[in-house]
């Protein structure tokens, strides 16, 4: 299958905030240059373009790029990754760092889906996550980048140190009052190698307890499908029709393509990570050196578990007939004990065509997944 879907990554940041164990560096836009000339290269290694259904800038923060160079990155992925029609093209992005000239860049560009990393409502909640934005600054965004047509997705984060249900609860209704097409929820992890991390350690921080996690992920349930949201994966919700397409690739177990430090690219059964770190990526790249870091073949029942696994965080769960068609495993050979014996445990639902997580399931689906790998 030819891959459909290809992630960039961007690794610029104004400041790692505490919890933040992804792929970026903070405060050196001095390697913008390097790093799309490293990008450049690397997607030319493409040798002919491959045109995508769903194109996504993640990080990072892409918008940490000064408008300039962003729209010199755009072109030069647009390139080798040209836009199909009906294409969903998501750009991640800062509060802090978007203007409406910004905005405006990103519509014409072509940009279809803007992916805000709002996390809180809560001046005294973005302060404890070290976010450099305020809540208005939210309501600002969203609201231009609505009047030009450009759908939102909001990420929240819950189950902060001392956060309370009834705090949760605001966070929800102030997200909803601003009317985005998207939502995802996350509760909050301490990541080893964070700031919060060591800071959790020392007893500086304390995170909320497994109850209140579970009561906190159950209103978000609640409220959001009350407001018409589809809880379309264990940690997303959209209006109809605007689910995240590029996503869904990664759930559905489809290939693509990605470039940049960090990024993750699927393609025929191998998966391939780039170095995380910046600077030896760029270094890498261009001394026109692999950027790859890691690399992992898969069997084709490897593949066929991974699956299932991401499969089953689709609340639409996991068809027989589908997973055959698209592994060329029956689902019952590849896992079926386990299968039943979480069907019997109250987690999964099985009505003989499909698999889905039950609502006790979407609790404690992490912990689904080794078992069925």
């Amino acid at each position: 299958m030819v891959p459909r879907s290809a992630y960039l990554h961007v690794p610029f940041c104004r400041h790692r905030c505490g919890y933040c164990n992804f792929a970026v560096v903070a405060g050196r836009l001095d390697l913008a240059r390097r790093y799309l000339a490293a990008i450049e290269r690397e997607l030319s290694w493409l040798e002919t373009p491959r045109p995508v259904e769903t194109l996504y800038f993640g990080g990072g923060t892409p918008t940490q790029l000064l408008p300039a160079d962003f729209a010199r990155l755009a072109e030069c992925v647009l390139k080798w990754h040209p836009l199909l029609p009906g294409a969903e093209w998501t750009v991640e992005a800062n509060p802090a760092d978007i203007n409406a000239e910004y905005l405006r860049l990103l519509v014409q560009l072509g940009v279809t889906r803007l992916s805000l990393g709002s996390q809180s409502f809560s001046a005294h909640k973005l302060k404890l996550l070290e976010r450099d934005h305020a809540p208005e600054q939210i309501a600002w965004v969203v609201a231009e980048a609505q009047s030009l047509g450009l759908p939102v997705s909001l990420d929240l984060i819950f189950a902060t140190p001392g956060e309370t249900l009834a705090e949760w609860q605001v966070d929800l209704t102030a997200a909803l009052a601003l009317g985005p097409q998207h939502i995802s929820t996350y509760e909050l992890t301490f990541e080893k190698g964070t700031n919060f991390w060591s800071r959790r350690l020392r007893g500086e921080l304390v995170g909320a307890d497994e109850e209140l996690q579970r009561a906190m992920y159950e209103l978000a349930i609640d409220t959001l499908n009350s407001a018409g949201f589809e809880h379309y994966e264990v940690s997303n919700y959209a209006l109809p029709g605007h689910r995240s397409r590029h996503n869904e690739t990664y759930w559905m177990g489809n290939e693509y393509l990605a470039a940049g430090p960090g990024a993750a690219r699927y393609l025929n059964g191998v998966r391939e990570t780039n170095h995380r770190s910046t600077t030896t990526y760029l270094k890498r790249m261009l001394a026109g050196e692999s950027p790859v870091a890691e690399r992992d073949e898969l069997s084709p029942e490897g593949r066929a578990r991974e699956c299932l696994v991401f499969g089953l965080r689709r609340l639409d769960g996991v068809s027989r007939h589908a997973f055959q068609e698209h592994t060329s495993f029956s689902l019952d050979e590849l896992a079926g004990p386990k299968l039943r014996e979480f069907v019997q445990l109250g987690l999964l639902t099985d009505d003989g065509e499909c698999i889905k997580l039950t609502r006790e399931g979407l609790m404690i689906c992490d912990a689904l997944g080794p078992a069925l790998l």
